[in-house]
């Protein structure tokens, strides 16, 4: 069996928080997220955060968390603004289109939007004949492993603040932003910047789950509401609580992300050592070497990836990701192979 390097998702979970699991199983709790440990995982993120006023909810997936808050805040005739490689834009079946919202993309160098990039796509909707912006979408890290800094979200923030629009942010790989080299901002100075945005459990070592918190009061009142239409209000809700409790307890959601990050950097260091470039700077646990194809036929016999883009004739750029579990002798092995 080829070792897979192809997400940070295929492994079960962190065996601490298994163990949590196993040894809350057999308590009585209330359903709904309305159970101790999702009340005490609240409270952790809370803390974590230095939010108190902020509301947290917990559900199944990123894609869930996406598409539910962005139409729970959205009226029928406004829309989203992302990056043309945004996760809602390419890799989620038109979920956000599929609740009548369209998401307008922007073209960008690295994955990031900036304030230029979101004024182009306000001057181009000018009237009720056209779809209103209202919402700016990002993810940190983003969907080609580039990470923001404090004053690229901070510019973001007040330029969306200046025009009305809210801020949003996909935060389902936010450990391994966090702990990213190229990353400048603790966990309370990024959460004090968006209106809105979650924390990604199932890409850094849980089962599933992930935590949307809301600090914007006007975006806040009958979230559930919309969370039971859409059947993210799960009655097993504890299954989730007792997972993030595992991950900020301690530092294990740090820990889980800065060690995908450390196997991603000791990848990139041995290809780039083979005299091989990459499609962006790796700084995150996704990275993205360009190989020829020649010896991604050969690499596709002893490893799982993707292919992620065409280079030229000769030469394409792969997707390796790293995870939470990614042992680093697997990692020497892939190195190895491109002898």
């Amino acid at each position: 069996m080829s070792y897979s390097f192809l997400n940070d998702y295929g492994e079960g979970c962190h065996p601490s928080i298994l163990d949590a699991l196993s040894l809350t199983n057999m308590s009585q709790e209330p359903g709904y997220g309305e159970d101790e440990y999702c009340l005490l995982a609240t409270s952790m993120i809370r803390k974590r955060c230095n939010l108190p006023n902020a509301d947290v909810h917990f559900v199944s997936g990123g894609t869930q968390a996406n598409q539910l808050f962005i139409s729970s805040v959205l009226k029928p005739y406004e829309s989203v603004i992302a990056a043309v490689t945004a996760h809602i834009a390419v890799h989620e079946t038109g979920a956000i289109e599929a609740t009548g919202h369209k998401v307008c993309v922007t073209e960008t160098s690295d994955g990031k939007l900036t304030p230029e990039n979101v004024e182009e796509v306000l001057a181009a909707h000018t009237d009720e004949h056209m779809v209103k912006p209202r919402l700016v979408y990002v993810s940190d890290t983003t969907e080609i492993g580039t990470v923001y800094t404090k004053s690229e979200l901070s510019a973001l923030a007040s330029f969306c603040k200046a025009n009305g629009l809210i801020l949003f942010i996909d935060g389902a790989r936010l450990a391994q932003a966090l702990t990213s080299g190229a990353n400048d901002m603790s966990l309370e100075e990024f959460a004090a910047i968006p209106d809105a945005f979650y924390i990604g459990g199932t890409k850094n070592g849980a089962l599933m789950g992930e935590a949307i918190v809301i600090n914007n009061d006007s975006l806040k009142k009958d979230f559930r509401y919309c969370m039971k239409q859409r059947g993210a209000l799960l009655a097993k809700g504890r299954i989730l609580g007792v997972q993030f409790v595992e991950l900020f307890k301690d530092n294990l959601f740090f820990e889980n992300g800065k060690h995908a990050n450390e196997c991603a950097m000791r990848l990139a260091k041995g290809i780039r050592e083979h005299g091989y470039g990459f499609l962006t700077e790796p700084v995150s646990n996704q990275i993205f070497p360009i190989f020829p194809n020649a010896l991604i036929a050969d690499l596709e016999k002893r490893f799982s990836f993707y292919v992620w883009k065409k280079c030229d004739a000769t030469h394409s750029a792969l997707r390796l990701v790293t995870s939470w579990a990614t042992v680093p002798e697997i990692v020497d092995e892939f190195i190895s192979a491109l002898d």
